[in-house]
């Protein structure tokens, strides 16, 4: 027993380093620091780029012109449905094609999302972030066209029941 008690005392003792200073037990700055206080301001402040908002109203403004397009066929496409006949009737068959028409026209709005995505995601793999501003900027947009190609969607959707497609 005396052997065992021997052996721990000189296992312990060859696990304290002689002499040197000592680290402080004090708190350190750093840990007087809230981890819960709110962030004031982002990290990078500056206003959109000048690039980003030109590029970005461009897309918005291609997508409202595909709107005005879409809308026209749409409303096309919609009489026509009214007045369709029975499935495979040559009525049926003439809506049809507007409906496709219509489907077509949606194209130029969600070419337009799709390219603002894109923006998003070019900034991301060039420069391994976006800006708040410039995402705020981004979100927008995409919000915006991205309501745009919802509402003809739904549009489509609702020719396509009075189809029975």
């Amino acid at each position: 027993m005396r052997r065992t008690a021997l052996l721990s005392i000189v296992a312990l003792s060859a696990c304290s380093a002689p002499g040197g200073p000592y680290p402080s037990l004090r708190p350190r700055a750093a840990e007087a620091i809230d981890p819960r206080v709110p962030v004031t301001r982002p990290m990078n402040e500056r206003p959109v780029s000048p690039t980003l908002a030109s590029r970005l109203a461009a897309l918005v403004s291609e997508a409202h012109s595909g709107d005005a397009a879409f809308e026209t066929a749409a409303s096309h496409a919609e009489g026509l449905a009214v007045s369709a006949g029975v499935s495979q009737s040559d009525s049926w068959i003439t809506a049809q094609e507007a409906l496709t028409v219509a489907i077509a026209a949606r194209k130029q709005t969600a070419a337009a999302l799709a390219d603002i995505d894109d923006l998003g995601g070019d900034a991301l793999q060039t420069n391994a972030g976006i800006a708040p501003n410039d995402l705020a900027a981004i979100r927008s947009a995409a919000a915006e066209v991205g309501a745009l190609d919802q509402r003809q969607a739904k549009r489509i959707d609702a020719i396509q029941k009075r189809l029975g497609l």
